[in-house]
């Protein structure tokens, strides 16, 4: 079987190409992102407040507002999103408050979770249900 010069370059790309690509790319499941932040630790369901609305009309920016006394990190995962995590905040011992504030995405309406290491090293965790109008995921 012979080979043009044009077909070989085809191959030669294709094969670039396909080695370059992520092998078992795969997005973790939200259970699997809580035990990794967590090391499955028990979670308390106090010390942790998450503020969100009940109806966002646009899922394109949807404010919240996480805050927990103590807290070491938060973080915050949209159980309905293409990709659940959206973001952890890390706080320091000279942190002056321990909330963070920001607009988030929501492909649809869903369970917005919210997740506190404290300082002792327990954890604790809270969530809101957000009902979306319009998608902000490309829905």
């Amino acid at each position: 079987m012979e080979f043009s010069r044009r077909e070989t370059l085809g191959l030669g790309l294709g094969a670039l190409a396909l080695s370059v690509l992520p092998v078992g790319a795969s997005a973790a499941t939200v259970d699997e992102l809580i035990a990794e932040f967590t090391g499955g630790a028990e979670m308390a369901d106090t010390g942790v407040t998450l503020t969100a609305p009940e109806i966002a009309e646009n899922g394109n920016t949807v404010p919240i507002e996480v805050s927990a006394e103590n807290a070491a990190a938060i973080m915050v995962l949209a159980t309905g999103n293409p990709t659940p995590p959206v973001g952890t905040f890390a706080f320091g011992p000279l942190a002056g408050a321990r909330n963070a504030s920001t607009r988030i995405r929501l492909a649809k309406s869903q369970e917005v979770i919210a997740i506190a290491r404290l300082e002792d090293g327990t954890f604790a965790r809270t969530s809101a249900e957000v009902k979306v109008t319009i998608g902000g995921c490309g829905g």
